[in-house]
Formats: structure tokens, sequence, C-alpha cells
């Protein structure tokens, strides 16, 4: 009997409880578009609410920005890297399709955005207790790379669940049997001598004496048999043998991913909102998120 995909929200709740089963669900491709629906609507969910914490710290329209923003953000950076992903797993003749693609990569983000949830009170608790914005943003910041952490290992432990099923389930190469010797003779006897092992002699029929020795007819000397090869087919399964995914182009995948990812979160900045700037839907792109990242550190600590 198959497994309901979970609805709604509480596809996490499935997430986290039975694992097992949804890498299951993924592997046999059973019904992925509602599970893919179900967890899109999570992330959505999960994101917005945390994006209107991070823009608490300005403004009510911050928060609503961010709120919109930050949901964005992940489906934006999913768009723009799994056609690398997918490429990849054509190139190197692996089995993944392009919704098992989805349905793996939409189990991180849920993850991601349902752990970041979590750490909204505790983000939303320091915004309240204590003023101080340059540790409020590295605060968030922190909360998104350790959810993202756990995430980005839900995406491994299934990509390493899905290899180990197609291993599992690949044809090994049979090793060619060895050719055996055909005997024939000249004046078309090859064909008979090459159907003589598969066909047993009929019923009732005598071959001839090799020597009837009738008078008068000497007996001609046969000629010496030739021996042919038999040809052997090559197994079909080794012509259509597909590789698993490799597991080292995840890894730069996911390296290329959190490039991307931080590089949009830059571009559709402000998510916080510093308190000296007026509100702005998005600002002018200049410097980079690490550098920003570095700066605020720098206000933290230096006074």
């Amino acid at each position: 009997m198959a497994q309901k995909s979970g609805s709604g929200l509480l596809v996490i709740e499935r997430i986290l409880r039975d694992r097992d089963g949804i890498w299951r669900q993924v592997v046999e491709e059973r019904d992925l578009k509602t599970l893919t629906m179900h967890m899109f609507v999570t992330s959505a969910v999960g994101l917005a609410c945390y994006g209107i914490v991070l823009g608490a710290s300005h403004s009510f329209a911050q928060a609503v920005s961010s709120a919109i923003k930050l949901p964005l953000l992940f489906v934006a950076t999913l768009a723009i890297c799994l056609p690398t992903l997918y490429l990849f797993n054509l190139i190197f003749g692996a089995r993944l399709s392009l919704m098992q693609a989805i349905a793996l990569i939409m189990v991180s983000i849920t993850v991601i955005s349902v752990l970041a949830l979590a750490f909204a009170p505790i983000s939303l608790f320091f915004l309240i207790s204590a003023d101080n914005y340059p540790f409020f943003k590295l605060l968030n910041v922190a909360i998104l790379m350790l959810s993202a952490f756990v995430g980005l290992k839900f995406l491994t432990s299934g990509m390493a669940t899905l290899n180990a099923y197609q291993a599992a389930h690949t044809p090994e190469l049979e090793e060619e049997a060895p050719a055996k010797p055909i005997a024939a003779v000249p004046n078309g006897g090859a064909a008979a001598a090459a159907t003589s092992e598969a066909e047993p002699p009929v019923a009732g029929l005598v071959e001839p004496a090799a020597n009837p020795g009738w008078p008068g007819v000497a007996t001609l000397p046969q000629a010496p048999a030739i021996v042919l090869p038999r040809q052997t087919a090559v197994p079909a399964a080794t012509q259509t043998q597909r590789k698993p995914a490799s597991m080292t182009l995840l890894y730069i995948w996911i390296a290329l991913f959190g490039f991307v990812g931080t590089q949009l979160a830059w571009t559709l900045r402000p998510f916080f909102g510093s308190p000296d700037e007026k509100f702005e839907v998005f600002r002018n792109i200049e410097g980079t998120f690490y550098a920003d990242i570095f700066r605020t550190i720098g206000h933290l600590f230096g006074g």
C-alpha cells in the first residue's frame, strides 16, 4: 500500500519522522508533484514568517517586504542552480530525473525554512531585549547558515540513498562466455554442423554411413574440419547501464548553490533594514555580501 505524501504543513513532520519513506517515494517517483507542492507551501509559509521577524528590526513595511522577498530568494536560487545539477546528472550518466532533483532540493529547502522558523522566537527575543542592530544582524545570519547546513545534509543523505538504490538495482556486467568451436565441413556442411548441437536428430531417420562399402566405389577421404569461433552477443545490460550520480559533483553544486544564494540575497536586500536608513524595497548594488559581514563584525567588536 502506497504511503501518503503528506498534506500541507504536516509534510515537515513526515520528513523528520519518516525520512526513509520520503527517500523511497522519491526513488520510486511516486506522486512527486503533490509532495513537491506541499513542501513548497510549507517552505513559503515558514520563510515568510521568518522574514517578518527580520524586517521587524526596521518597520512594518520592511517586515512585509522581507516576508515576500525571503521565499523569493530561495525559489530564485533554485531556478538558477537546478539546470546545472540536472546537466551534471546527464553528463555523467546518472539516472536522476528532473522531478527527482526538484523533490530532493525541496526537501532541503523545507528543512531550512522550518528550522529557521523554529529559531524565530529566539531572534525576536533578542530584537526586543537587546537594542543592537549589528548583533541582531549577525545572529540571524548565523541562524540561516546553521539552518542551511542542516538542510543540505538532508540533500546529501537523499542523494546517497538514491545512489545506493540505483547501485543495488543496476545489473552487473556479465562475464563473456568462452567461444565454443563449431566444426564445419566443406560444401555447406558448416551450417549443418552449427545446428547439430541445438537440434536433436528426428526419430526414424538414420544418417548414411560414412563408408557403405559398395563394390567398385572408392571411399573419398574427408577434408579436415574447420573450427569457427562462435559469436557471443554483448549483454543488453552493458549497453544501457548508467552510473549513479556523483557525490563529488553534488558537493560542488552545493557550494555553487551557496555562492549564488548569498549573492542573490545581497542583490535583493534589504531584509533587515538598518534603523538609521529609510525604507527601500531594493537598494543599489554595491560591495558584496561577505564584505558587509566583515564590516558588521568590525562594528560589533570594534565599538
